[in-house]
């Protein structure tokens, strides 16, 4: 089975304008989630609809390709570039262009998922939520919660926490059940992807702000591969500054 990776990177941000040019020990965040995930697929892209990033990615010897400036998510910008490079990949990767320190092991995970005959439709990955982060981590909208089935097909995506422990103060969840979190990165058919795009919002979606309920709204199924590796993601400044830190500690 083939595999591209395509990293969906914009230079336009509300929180954070032109986040993936920012500098992080000297390379560019782009940079460094390009050559991290060069290291577990032979096939990388930079999908971008800004100069500045296509010209970077360029310029370090990178693959990049121009897409529209009108997508309303990675997962649209992932479907044209995969048209527009001519792929013959089975399986698309997409990347995030704000987790400058993702693990090959992760992209290693999504790939696994398809080697089971089941998973023939969408991948992604969880983290079992670590009770030492306390209560206000998992509270946190900001990270999506995911339960599962026994065939690791996800159930539901929320921002709230899920599952709900009945019959137990909420100071005692975190011993009660296991939580898991989801991370931001998926795999899908090719077939599957020109799919997707086409599909309207959901109501669950809409309700939720999470781009996955669309598809399992429309009844889809999303494997899920599981990984131990805590990353870094970027989405403001501050979370900017603490990635420099840790590169600098490590």
């Amino acid at each position: 089975m083939e595999f591209v990776g395509i990293i969906p990177a914009r230079y336009a941000s509300t929180r954070f304008p032109g986040k993936p040019l920012a500098d992080i020990g000297g390379m560019t965040m782009i940079e460094r989630v390009y050559r991290q995930a060069s290291k577990s697929l032979d096939n990388v892209w930079v999908a971008t609809d800004d100069t500045r990033i296509f010209d970077t990615v360029t310029a370090f010897g990178g693959n990049a390709i121009m897409t529209s400036d009108k997508h309303r998510s990675g997962t649209d910008r992932c479907y044209e570039a995969y048209c527009n490079i001519a792929s013959k990949a089975d399986v698309i990767i997409n990347i995030q262009g704000d987790e400058p320190f993702i693990d090959p092991a992760q992209i290693e995970a999504l790939k696994s998922c398809f080697t089971d005959q089941c998973c023939r439709q969408i991948a992604t990955l969880v983290r079992e939520f670590d009770p030492k982060k306390g209560f206000d981590a998992l509270f946190d909208p900001n990270t999506p919660k995911v339960v599962f089935d026994d065939n690791m097909n996800a159930l539901y995506f929320s921002r709230s926490i899920i599952p709900y422990v009945r019959n137990a103060e909420w100071k005692e969840w975190l011993n009660k059940a296991k939580f898991h979190t989801h991370i931001g990165m998926y795999a899908y058919h090719a077939d599957i992807l020109k799919e997707l795009v086409k599909l309207p919002q959901s109501s669950l979606e809409i309700a939720e702000s999470l781009e996955q309920l669309r598809w399992l709204q429309a009844g889809y199924k999303i494997k899920i591969g599981i990984t131990n590796v805590d990353t870094i993601g970027i989405d403001t400044p501050a979370d900017l500054e603490a990635a420099r830190r840790l590169l600098a500690e490590s």
